[in-house]
């Protein structure tokens, strides 16, 4: 039996946690009803709606394409056959990809700098995360460095790793 941890459980704790932290995190400074709030309206509601929907794409679409696999845990199930279709094709961890999006959205609508830096540490956090479940699904899967080589980790074209 593997003790806690050895599959990322306490990534996924940690997870949780940042997710916990930006739900409860007060937006800072409030700006709502002052001369920025105005002014930035339609770049606001546009950055939203863009993380949002973008966020939703890749989560639903990473999700479904993954379902089989699908765990909360960053350690491959023992099954698992890699995933390079779909929106696996644009990026490696759309799940991860989809949050950041998501919450950057919320960031800049309501011009809270207090949720962009939570949003600044979960790309550091997920990128931590990323990096482990890598190296796990490297040892899983021999081809999945040049995998890895042609598609970003978060976004189209960056972060590819180098042969």
């Amino acid at each position: 039996m593997k003790h806690f941890g050895a599959k990322g459980e306490h990534l996924v704790v940690i997870q949780i946690a940042l997710v916990a932290l930006y739900f409860f995190t007060p937006v800072w400074p409030d700006l709502r009803g002052g001369e920025l709030w105005r002014q930035f309206a339609i770049l606001r509601w546009g950055t939203l709606v863009i993380g949002v929907l973008a966020g939703a794409a890749l989560g639903i679409g990473g999700s479904l394409n993954i379902r089989r696999y699908l765990t909360p845990l960053p350690y491959p199930v023992d099954h698992s056959k890699l995933v390079d279709t779909g929106v696996y094709a644009l990026v490696r961890h759309p799940l991860y990809s989809a949050q950041l999006l998501a919450a950057a959205g919320w960031a800049v609508f309501s011009l809270s700098l207090s949720h962009l830096l939570v949003t600044a540490l979960a790309l550091a956090f997920f990128n931590y995360k990323a990096s482990k479940e890598e190296a796990w699904l490297t040892e899983r899967h021999p081809d999945y460095g040049s995998y890895a080589a042609k598609v970003g980790k978060f976004a189209p074209g960056l972060g590819k790793l180098k042969k």
